[in-house]
């Protein structure tokens, strides 16, 4: 059966509307590029990078406010100690696999210096999750160029899903995942905003799998598929969250936002296990900041916008559902794949879904 994303299925996550194309570029200027490494020879690479430029234009110069959550800490986010400090995001986010934060990093930085950027703090926001278990992560083979490749690939539109970018050698819930999106659009006192999502499914147990509340996983037991881990025990992975908004929100209020991507990765089976790293990190385009200068931040910001506190839950709850579809999106676009020593990580099989959990209409 052909690979579809999830509401092509008939699935519905939630009630809230999503955005035109159902992903984070719904959001106006953010833009998703990707380099995917797909080879075996001379190593078994099942690796790449994906970037999220958050704005057009001067993607180095303009400051956005943003906030980082985590569930729990075995993972990687540089920058993290800026954006708790300042609350702002000043440049593009990039993803990809453990071994390979420090060179996409040094990419991004060149890409930085490359673009004559006269500002003090160069500080590229980057995450990862581990894909050693089908890519020869050891091998180092991401290097910077990769990076500024994804870059310059970043575009509005449709975003590819599944084995793509830093999501290419990664698997959830013992099925094949990688990279996945999704959007909502929400309401508040007469205002419509959007709020997008962008997953690097990297976690989770067959047997936990739940869509929309139904343990799926239980149905689809390795006897039919067979999973990942002769660990019966393993309970370990990874998730990047991103959450995109053109809601007006401060830091603090971001702070809370990213916050409920935990309940969407709860709502498909993740429960933030010690060996885990979960990371949220959430972003507005909603205020113009100003740019970067040469003495660091502009002296005084004003005309500032924020919702009020007690508006937020629409906001919040688009989430929780943007989570979890960008989730399973990932699940249902990714296709078997092969990888190192021979070790097959199989698609989650569609029609078998459909057979155990039939959407609504269709039983």
């Amino acid at each position: 059966m052909k690979r579809q994303r999830l509401r092509d299925l008939g699935y519905r996550i939630g009630d809230l509307p999503t955005g035109p194309l159902n992903a984070i570029t719904d959001i106006a200027g953010v833009r998703v590029g990707m380099t995917t490494l797909i080879t075996d020879e001379p190593y078994v690479l099942r690796t790449g990078v994906t970037v999220i430029a958050p704005q057009e234009g001067e993607v180095w110069r303009r400051n956005l406010f943003a906030a980082v959550d985590v569930l729990n800490g075995n993972g990687e986010i540089t920058g993290r100690s800026w954006i708790d400090e300042f609350g702002l995001l000043m440049g593009p986010i990039a993803l990809c696999s453990t071994f390979s934060v420090g060179a996409v990093q040094e990419g991004m930085v060149a890409a930085e210096a490359e673009a004559d950027v006269d500002a003090d703090f160069k500080l590229p926001v980057v995450s990862e999750t581990y894909d050693g278990w089908l890519s020869m992560s050891e091998t180092f083979a991401v290097r910077p160029h990769h990076a500024r490749a994804a870059l310059d690939a970043a575009r509005g539109g449709p975003v590819p899903e599944g084995n793509v970018g830093g999501g290419t050698g990664t698997n959830a819930h013992e099925f094949k995942a990688g990279t996945g999106t999704a959007s909502r659009m929400i309401e508040i006192g007469g205002e419509h905003f959007m709020l997008g999502a962008l997953v690097q499914a990297n976690y989770g147990r067959r047997e936990d799998l739940r869509l929309d509340g139904v343990p799926v996983g239980r149905l689809l037991p390795v006897s039919r598929i067979p999973g990942l881990f002769e660990d019966a025990g393993r309970k370990d992975g990874s998730i990047v969250v991103i959450l995109a908004t053109d809601a007006p929100l401060l830091p603090h209020q971001l702070k809370r936002l990213a916050r409920r991507a935990a309940l969407g990765l709860g709502r498909t089976g993740g429960f933030g296990y010690p060996t885990s790293g979960d990371i949220f990190l959430a972003f507005s385009t909603g205020n113009d900041l100003g740019r970067a200068s040469g003495k660091g931040l502009d002296v005084a910001m004003s005309g500032l916008r924020a919702l009020r506190e007690m508006s937020l839950a629409p906001l919040l709850k688009a989430a929780v559902e943007a989570t979890e579809e960008a989730i399973w999106n990932s699940l249902t676009m990714a296709e078997t794949m092969v990888g190192r020593r021979g070790r097959t990580s199989h698609a989650l099989p569609l029609d078998l879904l459909l057979e155990v959990a039939p959407p609504p209409g269709r039983a």
